[in-house]
């Protein structure tokens, strides 16, 4: 009997001391939700572009040719709609997720979680605005799929393993979309679409279900 508690108050230590150092209300609904926001927004963009193609082929026709500049800021504000969604989807789910364990959402190891996580993000959104400006269009979505990949190992420390293997597949993702020239929003709805919704379904099974 008191080698069952002795077990047991060493594994209530490595718990609190895990939870003191890892931001364990991540959720993984967030990222099934999230990645149905991507090719939700991959799939719009693909329709606004086969559309696009149509009416550059077909000139004839009483359609309303559209620039480049304003398939580029429609396809951008895609992309935001998708990052604002997913954010706030996943601020209110690890919300809701932390009241129920009775933890505290913003507390010392989802600072170091938020901080580890928006350095490489932050450095891969400005370096994609800056070839958006240079026009080079096929690299950002490799870049994007790199530097959000290099944030989730990056931020992985912090929270659970499972983090770290999204970010890895992202990465090899962004360097295959390298490769593959022509492929980029296919890669992207790979990367941010089906490789979140099935990270995020392990995690809520490991994790959520209680």
């Amino acid at each position: 009997m008191e080698a069952k508690d002795y077990l047991k108050d060493i594994q209530d230590i490595k718990n609190m001391m895990s939870q003191s150092t890892q931001f364990i209300s991540l959720s993984g609904l967030s990222g099934i939700l999230a990645g149905i926001y991507a090719l939700i927004g991959a799939f719009f963009a693909n329709t606004f572009l086969t559309k696009f193609n149509i009416q550059e082929y077909e000139p004839n026709r009483n359609s309303f040719i559209l620039s480049e500049h304003d398939i580029i800021t429609f396809l951008f504000l895609i992309a935001l709609a998708v990052i604002l969604a997913s954010i706030f989807t996943g601020i209110a789910l690890s919300a809701i997720k932390a009241k129920k364990e009775g933890q505290k959402l913003w507390n010392n190891s989802s600072k170091k979680l938020l901080l580890n996580f928006s350095i490489p993000l932050l450095t891969g959104g400005i370096f994609a605005l800056l070839l958006l400006q240079k026009e080079y269009y096929g690299l950002i979505a490799p870049i994007t799929l790199l530097f959000y990949g290099l944030a989730c190992v990056n931020a992985s420390k912090f929270t659970f393993r499972d983090v770290r293997y999204l970010g890895i597949t992202l990465i090899i993702l962004g360097l295959l979309a390298t490769h593959f020239e022509g492929f980029g929003l296919l890669f992207w709805a790979i990367g941010f679409g089906i490789c979140h919704i099935f990270y995020g379904f392990i995690m809520y099974i490991k994790y959520d279900r209680k």
